[in-house]
């Protein structure tokens, strides 16, 4: 046979044993070895189609951490023999191994570390930082080797408390993450708690190292009070972990999501970089005004595709306490009020290509939301899921049209 499909389910997967025709697989689903559920493979005749049989009963748990799995991957001219109890190879025929192969832990730890850390905050923390550090620009000179050099020490410190914070909130949940991101490393098994810590805790002291060095007070206390957020957010200590409490949650997101990014970082160029005396200008009240109102919205959207763990382990989000339904549409009606308000603040510039970009492009963004909004299956995780991540990416268009603002 000169090819296998093998499907690539939620971490780790035991082993398989393989002939001709078939194969048999025993895929972990969870940690004990109860928790192993035999699958048949075998092939459709001479066709490189195949039909993947479960030999137990599922339960819908099980069918869900499957199809939440990974996608399946095609292994070309290769043939293993297993042992299935320790999942160690016995034997492979000629060829089998690759050069590949030896890149494949590196590759798996990469894939790893880029799931915990959580790309989509990391995306929308360094668009932001760079966008509000473009308010500061006034003339074309301005773009000066201090401005990156500045601009760069301050993407690099925040990234670095940015996984701190994603991390300390992952070691926070795992049981939580077990239901509801089951691929997240520390949920499947990947990193031990004891990684996860090591990891948070370099992260946070390199972050701190960075802004030391630099020597700028506006990230430095941006560094800081995003630290002692993310920290009174997550850890599950006598009254902090404020994730338990959804005002004071949302209230967090909106402290470093919408003032610290924007003022601490405007002043950090503004002060530091070019030493100008601050001034809360036009663009920048703008800029805090409708990040506000984005981070409210992340802050309860977040919570609606996990409201399953959330009211499991007592987790009081206003997913939990007002139903999916209500707050989705609460998100959508905020940011629709943002968005209108970025259009009428557009309409009333002095600047005509600033009104034409500000009004058209908020209008244009307000419009998809609403049409894909409408559109939206509540009833499924995965959609919802995919709808988050869509905010997400309304978040980052928003950081190419504030520097237009004028």
């Amino acid at each position: 046979m000169d090819s296998m499909l093998i499907g690539s389910f939620p971490r780790p997967c035991s082993s398989y044993v393989s002939s001709d025709d078939w194969r048999t697989v025993k895929f972990k689903l969870g940690h004990s070895p109860s928790s192993y559920v035999p699958v048949l493979i075998s092939r459709n005749g001479a066709g490189r189609s195949y039909t993947v049989s479960f030999q137990q009963h599922l339960t819908k748990h099980h069918v869900r951490g499957i199809q939440e799995g990974c996608t399946f991957y095609k292994r070309w001219n290769t043939k293993y023999v297993v042992n299935a109890a320790s999942g160690q190879p016995l034997e492979s025929e000629p060829g089998a191994s690759s050069p590949k192969s030896t890149w494949t832990p590196v590759k798996n730890s990469l894939d790893a570390f880029y799931r915990f850390s959580r790309p989509h905050t990391v995306i929308g923390t360094a668009l932001s930082i760079i966008s509000v550090s473009l308010l500061a620009v006034k003339k074309l000179s301005d773009f000066s080797p201090l401005f990156f050099t500045g601009v760069l020490e301050a993407v690099v410190a925040a990234l670095l408390m940015n996984i701190y914070i994603v991390g300390l909130n992952q070691i926070s949940d795992i049981e939580i993450d077990k239901v509801n991101k089951p691929y997240l490393p520390l949920a499947s098994g990947e990193y031990s708690v004891g990684t996860g810590v090591g990891i948070v805790t370099s992260f946070a002291v390199m972050s701190f190292l960075v802004g030391w060095i630099v020597g700028s007070w506006p990230l430095f206390w941006a560094l800081f009070v995003s630290f002692v957020l993310g920290t009174a957010y997550s850890i599950d200590l006598p009254l902090l972990r404020w994730k338990r409490f959804a005002l004071v949650a949302a209230m967090c997101i909106l402290a470093v999501r919408a003032v610290i990014v924007q003022i601490a970082f405007y002043m950090h160029v503004q002060t530091f970089v070019y030493g100008r005396p601050a001034v809360f200008s036009r663009p920048l009240i703008f800029a805090t005004a409708f990040m506000s109102f984005f981070s409210v919205v992340i802050a309860l959207f977040k919570d609606i595709p996990d409201i399953e763990g959330d009211r499991i382990f007592g987790i009081r989000s206003f997913s939990v306490r007002l139903g999916q339904k209500r707050v989705f549409w609460i998100c959508i009606l905020l940011l629709e009020m943002a968005y209108g308000a970025a259009v009428s603040v557009g309409a009333t510039s002095s600047c005509l290509w600033s009104k034409l970009v500000t009004v058209l492009g908020h209008a244009v963004l307000a419009s998809i939301l609403w049409t894909r909004a409408k559109s939206v299956d509540l009833k499924s995780k995965a959609a919802i899921t995919s709808f988050y991540m869509f905010i997400w990416q309304l978040f980052y268009a928003e950081y190419f049209l504030i520097p237009l603002v004028r």
